[in-house]
């Protein structure tokens, strides 16, 4: 018979049971309570980016326990991820383009201060998001119209990237901060209530803006002739058609056009409709209207005949196989702007439909070389991998073109930085910057040197034009480029073109060696030092012309040292003047006219990064 007491004691004992039974039941609940979505869009991230936080480490389990984290840059909220948080770790790559949409509770998105690459994440449904800091990155394309649909939306910052296209009309009341500053967008600034009321710091450094917020008028122009009169017709469809082809080119008609009567008729009258253009503007139009479809379809239909050659390169030749790759047809769909005319032939932005922009160079005079020896010239330089160099992407060959297909550097180049927009409303170059560029041309040039120790003349074309900037927070970092081509020039003529053409030794018909490079850097040096254009009349009314700039400092100088040299921004900023000096005496070694009495590159680039030291010791 069982007693009150035993019975108790099984009651007890059952509680006990039951309350051990539910506490393993919720903690089951709550080891499998995440949500494998949200993970799955995180593990993309983890999986194709590059880092200097070692994801693959870090992120491992579930991304959230209730409302706490383990994993680095990610903040919880009831299981859901809310923040994504990755500034300041070098992340490199190119981000999934939709990997986002499965984070619905993210409030905040952060990549400041990496090296994305690519176009912009899209954000679509994604309506509790507040905060999107995706500047100082190298992030390409448009800034997608999905971000213009976040109904909480309160801070986008984009700045210092190379973003194109036009600004979406943003109208969100709850925006409060907005940043697109130092990138390549262009248009009007859309006269929506929120756009209008920010300042123009908010849309600086964007060259072909216009708008009230940045205080330039945008120009009133007849693009398109009057409408076709009704009825509607087939023949109307095609004009409109072909006036859309007209304002959207693509990068075949400009790069493999076939030349005949009437297209050189059309070019003659394209190049008078860009003058007025540029006047109506005050400026030089940056953007070029690339051909008609007729041209783009009787290009194509030549390279299909032109099966006969058996030099032809049909496919792009990429040299790594890890990034984005794109085909000849991709490239031949992209929309393309002029932004370099050299001797050796013409630089194009190329804007892809992945929204990826690359610059594509088409070589010129150089149709006597054979595949083979254009094909190892490129696989060696396309090899080459360093901060300071601008990366060859991909090339292009056949007998008639020459392609090289460069990553993208979206702030111009030094010579622009230097003599460009001169006079009232410039901001000063200073000491500082200047310095950062000369011991990044060093490097770069060092690097070729000792890279390439088979090359006569490793780089052959370095002048500030070729040295290419971009600006990061507010750093600026140089990349050379247009190196190499030196033995791809099979006559002197050819070679005169080249920078290494200016040389003493080049003018005396001597061998040329890797000093050539070093006198080629003398001369950028000395630019940078004054100021002043090589082979222009440097000494003006006060003295005979003057064609090479080292001999008019050195008549400047001559035995003592005189600030008459500085550029008057550096005279202005009175700061550097004492490491200017010694540079000023490296730039007259490296200009010695005996090869021999001017020093290695290497040297050259010890001494610099000494001056460097010092200054930073000093501050």
């Amino acid at each position: 018979m069982i007693t009150s007491a035993s019975h108790r004691k099984l009651i007890i004992c059952a509680v006990f049971m039951i309350q051990i039974r539910l506490i393993t039941i919720v903690k089951s609940i709550e080891i499998n309570e995440y949500f494998p979505d949200e993970r799955d869009a995180l593990m993309q991230i983890r999986d194709i980016v590059n880092s200097s936080s070692n994801l693959h480490a870090n992120w491992t389990g579930p991304p959230c326990h209730k409302s706490k984290s383990q994993w680095a840059g990610i903040v919880c909220s009831n299981w859901h991820v809310t923040h994504l948080v990755l500034e300041n770790i070098q992340l490199t790559g190119s981000l999934p383009p939709t990997f986002l949409q499965n984070l619905t509770f993210l409030s905040k998105l952060s990549f400041r201060n990496n090296s994305i690459h690519g176009p912009l994440p899209s954000l679509k449904n994604l309506m509790n998001l507040e905060f999107v800091f995706l500047s100082h990155n190298q992030f390409s394309g448009s800034i997608p119209l999905n971000y213009i649909e976040l109904p909480k939306l309160a801070k986008l910052e984009l700045q210092n990237n190379s973003l194109g296209g036009s600004i979406p009309p943003f109208d969100q009341q709850t925006l409060k901060v907005f940043n697109v500053s130092y990138n390549q967008l262009d248009g009007e600034i859309p006269d929506t209530r929120v756009l209008q009321r920010f300042s123009k710091s908010s849309y600086d450094h964007n060259s072909n803006l216009c708008g009230r917020p940045v205080e330039i008028t945008c120009p009133v122009l007849p693009l398109t002739p009057p409408p076709v009169p009704y009825p509607p017709s087939k023949k109307k469809n095609k004009v409109v058609l072909k006036q859309q082809q007209q304002q959207f080119p693509s990068v075949s008609s400009l790069f493999f056009s076939v030349i005949t009567r009437k297209s050189m008729e059309k070019k003659e009258r394209r190049q008078q409709w860009l003058k007025q253009l540029a006047k109506s503007r005050g400026g030089h139009a940056k953007h070029e209207t690339i051909g008609e479809h007729s041209e783009v379809r009787a290009t194509k239909t030549h390279w299909s005949q032109n099966m006969e050659d058996p030099e032809r390169t049909v496919e792009l030749q990429f040299f790594d196989k890890n990034r984005v790759i794109f085909d000849l047809d991709d490239l031949l769909r992209a929309s393309a702007e002029v932004i370099g005319k050299g001797k050796l032939g013409t630089t194009y932005k190329a804007m892809l439909e992945s929204g990826s922009v690359v610059a594509v160079k088409r070589l010129k005079h150089m149709n006597a070389l054979s595949k083979k020896e254009f094909v190892q010239q490129m696989q060696l330089l396309g090899n080459l991998r360093h901060e300071n160099l601008v990366e060859i992407v991909s090339f292009y060959y056949s007998k008639e073109e020459k392609l090289i297909i460069y990553d993208f550097v979206p702030n111009g180049n030094l010579f622009e930085l230097l003599h460009e927009n001169r006079g009232r409303g410039r901001i000063p170059l200073n000491w500082t910057t200047r310095l950062s560029i000369i011991k990044d041309i060093a490097k770069g040039l060092t690097f070729l040197q000792q890279s390439l120790p088979s090359h006569k003349v490793p780089h052959g074309n370095l002048n500030s034009s070729n040295v290419l900037i971009h600006w990061n927070s507010q750093t600026c970092h140089s990349k050379l480029t247009d190196f190499g081509f030196f033995p791809l020039l099979q006559s002197r003529k050819l070679s005169e073109n080249l920078a290494v053409g200016k040389t003493p030794e080049f003018f005396r018909g001597k061998k040329l060696t890797c000093k050539a490079d070093v006198y080629c850097f003398g001369i950028v040096l000395l630019e940078i030092i004054t100021g002043k254009i090589p082979g222009q009349n440097t000494l003006g009314d006060e003295g005979t012309s003057a064609d090479d700039l080292s001999d008019w400092v050195r008549t400047v100088v001559n035995t003592d040292w005189s600030t008459d040299i500085l550029d008057i921004e550096l005279l202005a900023g009175k700061e550097g003047h004492a490491e200017i000096l010694k540079l000023t005496k490296i730039a007259f070694e490296c200009t010695d006219m005996a090869p021999e009495n001017r020093p290695k590159m290497n040297q050259v680039l010890r001494r610099i990064e000494e001056i460097d030291g010092a200054i930073q010791e000093r501050e």
